[in-house]
Parts: C-alpha cells; sequence; structure tokens
C-alpha cells in the first residue's frame, strides 16, 4: 500500500493544467462498446479508475491503441460476451463502480449484459435503482445470480418507453441513454441530469449517428437508430479537479494559474468558492487564484450562518464539499456543510479534528466548520485516505499544516487524481510517494 509523505507550510507558485474529467471519460469510455467502428478520444486522463475500465474492455475483445499520450482508440467489433462469465472479469468490474455502465451498451447491442456489485469509494449507500428501473422500463430483465452475486440482463427486443426517474442520477442516466440509443422507438427520460458529463456523452453519441434530444436538459428524447459509427471526442477539463486547486491555493496563501478550465462548463464552482471569500479571476479560459493571507466566510442576507449544499446540475457537485469543508478550516467565519446525497462522506472530518480544525459533526449528512483565521494553523498527522474525495482533501490539509504528514491507501487518490505528487511537486510542494 502506497503513501504520501508531505512537508506542510510551504507556498506554491505557477501554472497547473488540469486533468481530463473522470467522471466523463468513464461514460464515454463504455460508450464505445455501441458500435463496431473505431472510436478516438482524446484528453484521457491517466488515473486508476481510468486505465482499469480500459483494460477491461480489452479483455473483452475491445481493440485498444494509444497513439499519443492521452488520446486512445477503441474498436468493439469482435467483443466477447464469454468473457462476462469468468471470474476475472467479476473481480475487475466489482472493483471499478464505473463498470456499471457497461449494462446500458451491452443490452442495447447484445442484448445481454452481466453486473457484478460494484465497489468504488466507501461513501456510504449508492443504489442502483434508478439503473435497473430504467433499463427495465425499456423491456430488459434481470435476474440475480445469488452464486455469483450478480445480475443478469437479458432482452431479446428493446423498446421505447417515457420515465420519470426516481432521481437525477447521473450515472443512472448516462447507463439508460446509451441503452436506448439503439432501441427501437422513441424513449423520453424526464429527470435526467444535465451535468457537463452527460452533455458530452450525449454529443458524443449524437455525433456517432444517435437521435437526442434536450441537450443539457432535464428531458431527453431519444428516437432509436439501428446503428452508430464511429467518431473523435475530446474530454472536458476535471472540474472536481479545477475546485480542488483553488481550495489547495487558498489554503497554502499561493498564487496559482489554473490553464483551461473550460469556464463555461464550471457552473457555480468559482462563485461558491467566492462566498467563502476567495478572490478567484478569469482571465480568458484560465482561473487565477492570488494568494491571499486571509479569507472571510459570508453569511447570509439576514446575517445567519452560511450552507453549502450540494445538489443536482446546475447546483453544486458533491464531490468538492470535502474540499469546501477542509477550506473552511482556515477561514474568517463558520460555515454549515450539507452533504445531501452520502452518508459516509464526511465521516473523515475525525482526522481533520486530530490536525486540530474545529468543526461539529451534526449528523452523517451536516457538519459546521468554526474557521480559525489562520490563528491556529492545522498540526501534521498520520492519516488514511478512505475515498477519493475526501483524499484530496486530506492531502490539502496535510500541504497547509505544521509540520510532515503521512496519508496513506493513496490509491483512493490515484484513483482520481493524475500523478498529483509529481504535478503539485513542481509548484512547489514537498511530496514524497513511498
Amino acid at each position: 500500500m502506497a503513501s504520501f509523505i508531505i512537508e506542510g507550510g510551504r507556498r506554491l507558485s505557477g501554472e497547473i493544467v488540469p486533468q481530463g474529467a473522470k467522471n466523463e471519460a468513464l461514460q464515454v469510455i463504455c460508450a464505445t462498446l455501441l458500435t463496431p467502428e473505431k472510436i478516438t478520444i482524446h484528453n484521457v486522463p491517466d488515473i486508476l479508475d481510468v486505465n482499469n475500465l480500459i483494460v477491461l474492455l480489452s479483455e473483452m475483445g475491445v481493440k485498444t491503441d494509444t497513439p499519443k499520450q492521452g488520446t486512445y482508440t477503441f474498436q468493439a467489433d469482435d467483443v466477447n460476451l464469454d468473457y462476462l462469465h469468468t471470474d476475472a472479469f467479476f473481480k475487475k468490474s466489482a472493483s471499478l463502480r464505473g463498470s456499471v455502465m457497461l449494462v446500458g451498451p451491452l443490452i442495447a447491442r447484445f442484448g445481454y449484459a452481466v453486473i457484478a456489485k460494484p465497489g468504488g469509494d466507501k461513501i456510504g449507500r449508492r443504489r442502483l435503482d434508478t439503473h435497473f428501473l430504467g433499463i427495465q422500463k425499456l423491456g430488459a430483465e434481470f435476474h440475480y445470480n445469488n452464486d455469483r452475486q450478480a445480475y443478469e440482463v437479458k432482452a431479446d427486443q428493446l423498446q421505447g418507453a417515457y420515465m420519470l426517474l426516481d432521481e437525477a442520477s447521473v450515472t443512472g442516466t448516462a447507463n439508460i441513454l446509451m441503452a436506448s440509443v439503439l432501441t427501437k422507438g422513441k424513449t423520453t427520460i424526464y429527470n435526467a441530469a444535465c451535468e457537463p458529463y452527460l452533455q458530452q456523452l450525449t454529443k458524443m453519441l449524437i455525433a456517432m449517428g444517435a437521435k437526442i434530444g434536450g441537450l443539457a436538459s432535464n428531458l431527453l428524447t431519444i428516437e432509436g437508430v439501428e446503428n452508430l459509427g464511429g467518431c473523435e471526442h475530446t474530454i472536458l477539463p476535471d472540474m472536481i479537479e479545477v475546485g480542488s486547486f483553488i481550495g489547495m491555493a487558498a489554503m497554502t496563501a499561493s498564487e496559482v494559474r489554473i490553464k483551461s478550465v473550460s469556464f463555461n462548463n464550471l457552473g457555480i464552482i468559482p462563485d461558491a468558492f467566492r462566498k467563502f471569500g476567495i478572490t478567484v479571476h478569469q482571465e480568458e479560459d484560465d482561473l487565477l487564484v492570488p494568494a491571499q493571507e486571509s479569507y472571510t466566510i459570508d453569511t447570509f442576507i439576514d446575517g445567519s450562518i452560511l450552507t453549502i449544499a450540494d445538489a443536482p446540475w446546475p447546483g453544486l457537485t458533491p464531490d468538492l464539499l470535502s474540499v469546501f469543508l477542509v477550506v473552511a478550516t482556515q477561514a474568517n467565519g463558520s460555515v454549515l456543510i450539507h452533504q445531501k446525497m452520502f452518508e459516509s462522506r464526511l465521516f473523515f472530518v475525525d482526522k481533520l479534528i486530530d490536525m486540530g480544525a474545529q468543526i461539529i459533526l451534526c449528523d452523517p449528512h451536516r457538519a459546521t466548520v468554526i474557521g480559525s483565521n489562520r490563528r491556529y494553523p492545522l498540526r501534521a498527522a498520520n492519516m488514511v485516505s478512505p475515498d477519493i474525495r475526501a483524499g484530496i482533501a486530506l492531502l490539502i490539509a496535510a500541504m497547509s499544516a505544521e509540520g510532515t504528514s503521512q496519508i496513506h491507501n493513496i490509491d483512493q487518490i490515484d484513483r482520481g487524481y493524475q500523478e498529483i505528487d509529481k504535478r503539485l511537486n513542481a509548484l512547489g510542494a514537498r511530496i514524497t510517494r513511498i
């Protein structure tokens, strides 16, 4: 198990380029199964979750190639469905939550799919009902294999249908969308997620020949087509990395320029940091975060304590709440962090409390942070990363702390952040991987 040793208290300086978006990459790579023709995807992040998915597709018989760094080609013209019954498939797919999005393309094109109970972050219940119910409405049948602890999905002929999703699930919408593009008739998906990742997947499917209306809205209409072709697609910069770098600059009182962020796809992320008193300048498609010795959290108009909560797009992404929480520890003022989606994602605050942060964990979904305005810098600590987003938050905390910290189980961080130690060391951080 790898670890980071972090020498805290060092200021950063320079430019950093965000990686390709992890969540988008998982969706569009799964979508390559929808056609036998070649698909080229650019700006693919070199991270564990994405690399593991590419290996899984390769072992399924998808031809993969890397003509240059960050660019992959996929051609699913000889998919081996028998591989879905092997122990290797069950083991690899169960360790990767993104593998659940293989079901939509497989059932649409081949009429058969297998889904093992997926892994991923340990952040509480992450139900798959939306995926299952939506694909069932198209005519698929799910059968649970108790020996394998997996679902077999079969469909002789999918048929378009109207559905109102019980939640605006990003991966659920992606799965149902991919299942419906080759489905006979018209499919209507209401309460669909419309995050930039979904918009990008939709644009890619349209480029492949799909007929989809309602781009960037929560009402998608799909007219099924008989087949799809190849295309080229470029993945957006990762908005979660952009937000992480803003928080990192603020916590370390550093000036950092974040390059080529695709500003129009960041939504309210920059403004959410501005509510914390953090200066964020837009300069063309870059963000400049100047060095600030202090930053003051706003209150609501009536003077009551500010609440930062996650919400479906265009609300604030839940993947950044861990970063907001750690940034608040050194702010002037207090804030209530309300993580609505996952009931275990805030449990990492005990590690921040050990570092000297003043945090009250109200319940599994809410934490009140009393900022110290840097009067009481965080102390170095020995920690374990429980998930990707908590992992980067703990790394930010360690970089701002006095002394040398250790973070273990950094595979969790590597799942979502590409060579984060090397890239931050280039800005002046001192992070050693052991």
